[in-house]
């Protein structure tokens, strides 16, 4: 245990002390719940608004009659779940208030677990061990845990008894993932690889890092009905998917990318659960709000009645991943379906029980927000949830109608033209509270004071290449010069690039919606996708709907999988992206840029300059040009301007041959600025003598 883990220990010890007055279950705060040394935080019964300061306990040391004498002590991560002891045994424990009595079928056996204040049950097992299978038996039926670790037959079968400290690390030295300077790499595991798993995927890693990819961004992996999906239907929390390994081929995994120094954080979801295999009613309809509605399921209750279990069992989930997987954070999908009226918002306590696991490692905390809320990111000190970043969808519509030219849909209120990505370059979002026509209502908030580093920036990802009529990526709608510029802006421009797998090689596979449900669900599933799909005019028309992909169809999930024989097919962008990775990452400003520090400028309708200032005569300038070939004469822009004594030379260029381009002419000639058409150029300053005849100061 680090230092700081000790602190943190020596603080629960303290504070655990102070409150062993409180009485549990009078709607009080109650005693620190201790995972594995480090504070967690969770909620009495009755919810924030009766425990506002957010702490809760531990379940009470309970044992059975079978408890052997070695175990005097519960040791536990968790505040429900089964837990192996290590004295030997396991400890059960479960919130059902709905149920009178609860029983823990084990193997065959059943026992009768004991009732505690609150609604929950628990009981020690004293001969349970690794392996055993076992369910939970209310007053209405027979259920799995809802917090098992691992579901071997998936969601509908037993849960399974597993011990996450039997795995060996090797990562000690792994300090986590900062909020700067990083290239993430979204994945999914089923379809990036022909194996469709942790293993298969583990094989990939070293070329991943030695191309200078530095976070892997997991799509989600808690088990789901089916054999395959993309993960957003998830419905055992705390179990990790049995279609891509068992739960130590994840920490392997895990383990191999931080031995090459890749970071991993994990993609979760926290505004609804699957349709198929949610039991949580089952042991608690307290469990789904009353009050709030989300688009895709039932909305989780985090601020009505009863909700301080339900608070407790998702923020724990949330330092579960980081604790026992050693993950690197969180993704944080749909935020603004994350509904919580409490004084603390869940999403804040998330962020923090994140932090909290890592025990001094950094970590680091992603969230999609289509609102575009700048308090999710803002420090808790200035009234934000504390967040790392947040997926800039602005930078993306831009750059998609720049290289398509096509702004139905939710592309209506985008031009794709240069002012908008030197606004996004500077400033992240582009909406930050004006009128948006395609909701008909104002969109985002102020986020003027954020850097760079708070704003994820892409040109694909697994949402929008799926939402096209045929799961087209971005290089099979566009020019490959146009590519290559806006590849150039999105890698060396201010925000953090993420790529979405494959982009890097510009692969020749589709990335559909797939989901394998049963036969009523599916038809449903389709239905649902081919109606969201509709608000596309283009994709409206019938002979297009007559041409979507069926989710349900197994050819549709195997046709979304990478084929790896494309880095040689297509080498030239292969090198391209490897090349942008290496100048971001070497290079003094970009991939460093914070505010105050670039500035960029208009050019023309489709052509910008950004500066980054150095401070020895070394800026940089990067010059995109979105459209056809250019003449800049007169030049009134400063940031053209070389600094004294120099002239502009070319570092590099997306038109270099050996990327497929067609070469570059000179940029600053005789009769001033020539920008290439659709071309990217890295210009830098060369010490250069000046012509006497055309100093003005001679």
């Amino acid at each position: 245990m680090g230092k700081q883990g000790k602190d943190e220990y020596e603080v629960h010890k303290e504070v655990s002390k102070l409150l062993k007055e409180l009485t549990i279950g009078s709607g009080k705060c109650l005693p620190l719940t201790s995972m594995g040394g480090f504070i967690f935080e969770s909620y009495g019964n009755g919810g924030p608004e009766y425990c506002q300061s957010g702490i809760s306990s531990p379940p009470p040391t309970m044992q059975d009659q079978a408890t052997p004498p070695n175990q005097a002590r519960l040791s536990r991560r968790l505040p429900v779940g089964a837990e192996l002891q290590p004295g030997g045994g396991a400890h059960f424990r479960v919130w059902a208030p709905g149920s009178r009595k609860v029983g823990l079928l084990l193997e065959g056996e059943t026992l009768e677990l004991s009732a505690e204040e609150g609604g929950y049950f628990s009981m020690m097992v004293g001969n349970a061990r690794k392996g055993m299978t076992y369910h939970f038996k209310l007053d209405h039926g027979t259920f799995p845990d809802p917090a098992s670790r691992y579901q071997p037959e998936g969601p509908h079968g037993p849960s399974m008894l597993i011990d996450p400290d039997a795995f060996v690390w090797n990562d000690a030295g792994f300090k986590g993932v900062s909020r700067e300077g990083q290239v993430i790499y979204e994945m999914h595991v089923g379809t990036f690889t022909k194996e469709g798993t942790w293993l298969g995927a583990c094989e990939q890693l070293e070329e991943l890092a030695r191309i200078g990819i530095t976070v892997l961004e997991v799509m989600p992996v808690a088990d789901f009905a089916g054999r395959y999906g993309w993960g957003y239907d998830g419905v055992s929390l705390f179990a990790p998917t049995r279609l891509y390994g068992s739960p130590d081929d994840f920490r392997t995994f895990v383990d191999k990318a931080h031995a090459l120094g890749l970071g991993v954080i994990l993609d979760v979801v926290y505004n609804h659960l699957g349709p198929d295999g949610n039991y949580l009613t089952q042991f608690s309809k307290d469990y789904f709000s009353h009050d709030h509605i989300c688009e895709w399921g039932d909305a989780l209750n985090f601020d009505g009645e009863n909700c301080g279990p339900v608070r407790e069992f998702f923020i724990s989930n949330a330092g579960y991943w980081i604790d026992e997987y050693h993950l690197d954070g969180l993704r944080l999908d749909a935020t603004q379906q994350v509904f919580d009226r409490s004084k603390d918002h869940v999403l804040a306590a998330i962020v923090r029980q994140a932090r909290t696991a890592g025990r001094g490692k950094s970590i680091y905390v992603v969230g999609e927000n289509e609102p575009q809320q700048a308090h999710l990111v803002r420090a808790p000190a200035r009234g934000g949830y504390g967040m790392d970043a947040l997926w800039n969808d602005d930078f993306h519509h831009s750059a998609i109608v720049s290289m398509t030219g096509r702004n139905e849909a939710y592309y209506s209120d985008y031009k794709g033209v240069s002012q908008e990505f030197v606004s996004t370059a500077k400033w992240g979002f582009l909406y930050q509270g004006q009128m948006y026509k395609w909701q008909k209502t104002r969109r985002g908030t102020s986020s003027l004071d954020l850097q760079p580093e708070n704003f994820i920036t892409f040109i694909q990802n697994h949402d929008q290449i799926a939402n096209t009529l045929w799961g087209r990526r971005a290089h099979t709608v566009t020019s490959g010069s146009q590519l290559r510029a806006m590849t150039a802006l999105l890698l060396l421009g201010p925000g953090t690039p993420m790529l979405f797998q494959g982009q890097e090689f510009t692969a020749s596979t589709p990335f559909f919606y797939f989901a394998d449900h049963t036969a009523e669900l599916a038809v449903a599933v389709a239905k649902g996708r081919s109606e969201f799909l509709a608000q596309f005019p283009s994709i409206a028309a019938p002979e297009a709907q007559a041409m979507l992909a069926d989710p349900a169809l197994e050819d549709t999930f195997l046709r979304s999988k990478l084929d790896f024989s494309d880095r040689e097919k297509h080498a030239e962008m292969y090198l391209l992206h490897q090349e942008l990775i290496k100048l971001r990452r070497d290079d003094p400003f970009f991939g460093k840029a914070q505010r105050g520090n670039y500035d960029g400028a208009v050019l023309g309708e489709s052509a910008l300059v950004l500066r980054f200032f150095g401070r020895n005569q070394d800026d940089r300038l990067l010059i995109l040009n979105l459209g056809k070939d250019t003449q800049l004469n007169p030049a009134p822009e400063p940031l053209l301007a070389p600094p004294d004594g120099c002239i502009w030379q070319v570092l590099w260029s997306s038109e270099d041959p050996r990327y497929g381009g067609g070469g570059t002419p000179q940029i600053e000639t005789e009769d001033n600025w020539h920008l290439p058409a659709y071309a990217a150029v890295v210009l830098i300053p060369q010490p250069h003598e000046h012509n006497a005849k055309s100093d003005p100061a001679h």
